[in-house]
């Protein structure tokens, strides 16, 4: 990508390409990237505005252009009163040209222009939301793309729940990975029935050094249960005393989602 265009596209992009292009090497193309966008809302007629933007105009748009597998969640109540009203979607891309091309791509569609009018042409004094967070990740290794949701039961009896797993410097971030990995970590949570949706290493976010993954359940009663397992499991057991592993979380955090109705996980 040439510099200028760099400027064109923002001091984000630009920081995206120059992250990107250090990792091309070690990346096999089938590893997808993740855009997590977080937004933050004041109150419900925000919410339901975002809400109908990406009903109605962005997932129908990413979709076009072949994208699947996007998800759109909120937080279950308490978490809601902890944080503060918020809309989670979860963008899987193909390779990173994808990820800073969508921009551009979204503003070729006329359907999305008009049906997400409300939201794109927002006035200044009324904005469709307070801010958003984007977090961009690359899917672990062993776990290298989103897959559809094997669940069947309603959508809002299910729990899915996103961790994010801080280290206190990169060496100890790429150890947590490595445990994952080569650990065995994905191997017993696939084994135990776990769900996991996405594995990413965030490579650009406001908390870093650090890892994001998110797994779901049938319901509450179903995510308590596999926990108490995993957590018995001499798989799990074994890995803990590795002191290989040790130290390597400096912070973890949970939030317990639900996904909406017009979600595609």
């Amino acid at each position: 990508m040439k510099i200028k265009n760099l400027f064109r596209t923002g001091l984000l992009c630009a920081l995206l390409f120059n992250l990107f292009a250090e990792m091309t090497f070690a990346i096999p193309s089938k590893r997808q990237f993740y855009e997590l966008r977080i937004y933050s809302v004041r109150n419900a007629e925000q919410e339901t505005r975002v809400e109908h933007y990406l009903r109605d105009a962005y997932l129908p748009a990413l979709h076009r252009l072949g994208l699947k597998n996007i998800g759109v969640f909120k937080p279950i109540a308490a978490d809601t009163a902890a944080y503060g009203k918020k809309v989670y979607v979860l963008i899987p891309m193909s390779t990173q040209e994808q990820l800073l091309s969508l921009p551009k791509q979204l503003g070729k569609d006329a359907a999305y222009l008009s049906a997400g009018k409300d939201y794109i042409d927002a006035a200044y004094n009324n904005p469709p939301y307070s801010r958003f967070e984007s977090i961009i990740m690359l899917a672990f290794e062993g776990a290298p793309v989103v897959p559809p949701t094997k669940l069947t039961n309603p959508k809002s009896e299910r729990i899915y729940e996103l961790r994010s797993y801080e280290a206190y410097t990169e060496k100890f971030h790429h150890n947590k990975i490595k445990m994952f990995n080569e650990g065995g970590i994905l191997k017993l949570f696939t084994k135990l029935g776990f769900n996991g949706v996405f594995y990413g290493q965030v490579v650009a976010g406001s908390q870093m050094p650090n890892l994001m993954y998110m797994t779901t359940f049938s319901d509450k009663a179903s995510r308590d249960a596999h926990w108490k397992t995993f957590f018995a499991s001499p798989e799990w057991i074994k890995v803990k005393a590795d002191s290989q592993y040790a130290n390597n979380v400096s912070k973890n955090t949970i939030f317990f989602l639900t996904p909406t109705e017009y979600s595609d996980l």
